[in-house]
């Protein structure tokens, strides 16, 4: 700003101190006020976060309690050492099962004979082919790898499915090797290519010859699978992790002998689930509390206190936790009160039960697990709710069936004979299953004298196929009635579903009356939702997102007839209701938002007004010292002008003395 130092010499009052007291006393007052809206707004936004992250941190349990499998939880109580549990609660359900293991799965073990050096003394050359379960392996051992060292090396580096190590005995080394797998089907065969020409004897390479025919290996471990009963059920599994016997449950043998497994519905756990929320939605009313708070006595109100964004917040959330939840208007459970869950009306605090909501739990699953997430309800039983879509709206939506879903199949074109004799020139079958899975399968050498024998063999190879496990994919094989053909049916339902033989033996045509075959395609299911044209994917029937009320609705189709197939009444529960809420008021057009960006912008506006302001001072300042100016110096001039006088006059009255 302007400024002229010698301001104020002509008059000794028109100074620049003046100058600078005027100014402050015109822009201090504008400067508080600036000041005081800046601070109150930076303030609100500051509380508005705050808040923001208390209703945020709300919608992490809500969304966890809207999985119905969140109002399930299951815990194993075992006595006795045999086996452990462990539980998947959304498979699981009540029950009481004694356990018997007779045999623990083990892999089989082999050693060979002693040599007197690990290092130097030649094992034979050749080759060695490692058979484990469906997979051969061949192992060369030449003059870079002849000892016992560079054999076990070659094993350990082949992936063959065997580990190899080597023992000092004390009397010379021992080759020792186990399978990876345990269970018989991963029983190690071993046959040899021996360079000395014979491969058999307990020379040269042939001495680790391990199979029915030649045992040139001691078998230190057998390989089994495992045995054990499950209420009076005999079951075997290559593995001591048991699995996909009983829904849910999951076994692991530790020893043999005799346990009892008692599975319950653990409620505490879930009531645990509901505290969560319960306690982040108090955290979220404490929070409101603190920031719209009003001190009577003191008279003094806290920065959101009247707030109507934190009105418009409040009620929203309570609206939806205190609201009947739709489609269960007959329903023994039809709101959060109904389980325990009721709001203190002096803090707005919700109180938990959790005695009166595990009891409900326990007398109610089905309402308390619609009450919390969202569930669907069909008056078929044959047709099953499988998920909703993020706009499906609560009601009750009629399912129409124009076509079933099918599998895939194929029928041999010839009637399979009785009394079929297999051997290695008739024992090899290929399919390709759901147009991608190619199952590769070697019949069991012998003879069997029905088909229905022979079906069970195949659907057996198919079944323990690596391929198809591995895809997640099945085939069932019988025999027709009529015709005696065998048929093969994918455990698939789709239009991608189908099962073709597309590989056999030269001899198979001949003796089983098989050849190479296309068999026919699956089916999707068809038919309407809601009165609209649905999608069909194998046996599940739905809507796409943007298909009204309905929209993303889909229900599985499990048997049955086409036509009408009664209704769908979709019910949307508390979590979902109130995670949708939550989505909204953080979204890019909710309250927080508006009432942020409406702050910023109120920001924005003071630091112009600052600016104007600082601009109207600077002139005015300017002002100021111009009229300063132009006044000291007219004074300054009067000054002069009264010394001159004031010289004169004293000049006339010295020249009047000197007279008399």
């Amino acid at each position: 700003m302007a400024s002229i130092s010698s301001l104020g010499i002509g008059s000794g009052v028109l100074n620049q101190d003046l100058v600078d007291k005027l100014v402050s006393a015109e822009r201090d007052p504008k400067v508080q006020q600036f000041d005081l809206k800046t601070e109150q707004a930076e303030a609100k936004l500051s509380a508005y976060g705050q808040l923001k992250s208390a209703v945020t941190e709300l919608r992490l349990p809500m969304r966890q309690l809207g999985s119905a499998d969140a109002m399930r939880s299951f815990s194993a109580d075992v006595s006795g050492s045999s086996v452990d549990v462990s539980v998947d609660s959304s498979q699981a359900s009540r029950g009481t099962y004694n356990i018997e293991v007779d045999r623990k799965a083990s892999a089989q073990a082999l050693a060979s004979g002693t040599f007197d050096d690990r290092d130097s003394t030649s094992v034979g050359r050749g080759t060695l082919s490692f058979a484990v379960g469906d997979k051969t392996t061949n192992i060369e051992i030449d003059e870079n790898n002849d000892t016992l060292q560079g054999l076990a090396n070659a094993i350990n580096d082949s992936d063959a499915g065997v580990s190899a190590s080597i023992i000092n005995t004390g009397d010379g080394y021992r080759l020792v090797m186990s399978a990876n797998e345990t269970g018989e089907a991963n029983r190690i065969n071993i046959t040899a290519t021996d360079s000395d020409g014979n491969n058999t004897d307990a020379g040269g390479l042939s001495q680790f010859v391990m199979n029915d025919d030649v045992q040139n290996l001691d078998e230190t471990t057998p390989a089994q699978d495992a045995l054990l009963s499950i209420n009076g059920i005999e079951v075997t599994s290559a593995s001591n992790t048991v699995e996909d016997v009983v829904d849910g449950l999951t076994f692991n043998i530790k020893d043999t002998g005799s346990s009892s497994v008692a599975v319950d519905q653990d409620t505490g756990k879930v009531a645990e689930r509901v505290q969560e929320f319960v306690d982040k939605f108090n955290a979220v009313q404490s929070t409101i509390g603190e920031l719209t708070d009003f001190d009577a006595e003191e008279g003094q109100a806290s920065i959101l206190t009247g707030d109507s964004t934190v009105r418009s917040i409040q009620n929203q959330l309570k609206r939806v936790l205190t609201d009947m939840v739709p489609g269960l208007e007959d329903a023994n459970v039809r709101s959060l009160a109904d389980v325990g869950i009721t709001t203190d009306w002096q803090s707005g605090e919700l109180q938990f039960d959790s005695q009166k909501f595990q009891q409900q739990l326990l007398e109610n699953p089905d309402d308390v697990t619609a009450l919390f997430a969202e569930q669907g309800r069909a008056s078929d039983s044959q047709v099953e709710f499988v998920r909703s879509g993020n706009n499906t709206e609560a009601g009750e939506y009629a399912i129409n069936v124009t076509e079933m879903a099918t599998r895939g199949a194929l029928q041999t074109a010839s009637p399979l004979a009785d009394g079929a004799t297999i051997d290695d020139s008739n024992d090899q079958l290929s399919f390709l299953i759901d147009g991608e899975t190619r199952a590769d399968i070697t019949l069991t050498a012998g003879t069997y004298d029905t088909r229905e024998d022979l079906a069970a063999e195949i659907e057996k190879q198919l079944k323990d196929n690596p391929a198809l496990n591995s895809a997640d994919r099945s085939v069932s094989v019988g025999v027709d009635p009529d015709t005696g053909a065998l048929t093969f049916t994918s455990g698939r339902y789709a239009s991608e579903s189908s099962v073709d033989l597309i590989a056999v033996d030269d001899q198979t045509t001949n003796d089983l009356g098989l050849s190479t075959q296309d068999g026919t395609a699956g089916t999707d299911v068809a038919g309407t939702i809601n009165g609209q044209q649905a999608r069909g994917d194998g046996q599940v029937l739905y809507l796409g997102e943007d298909s009204g009320p309905a929209s993303g609705l889909q229900v599985r189709i499990a048997g049955g007839e086409t036509g009408a197939r009664g209704s769908v009444d979709f019910i949307k529960g508390v979590s979902d209701r109130t995670v949708d809420a939550i989505t909204g008021i953080l979204g890019a057009s909710g309250q927080f938002d508006a009432r942020t960006n409406s702050l910023n912008r109120e920001l924005d506006r003071i630091d112009e007004q600052r600016e104007r302001l600082d601009l109207r001072i600077e002139s005015y300042q300017e002002r100021l010292v111009k009229q300063f100016s132009a006044a000291d110096s007219l004074v300054g001039q009067f000054n002069q002008t009264g010394d001159y006088l004031t010289q004169q006059l004293a000049g006339m009255s010295g020249n009047s003395q000197q007279g008399q």
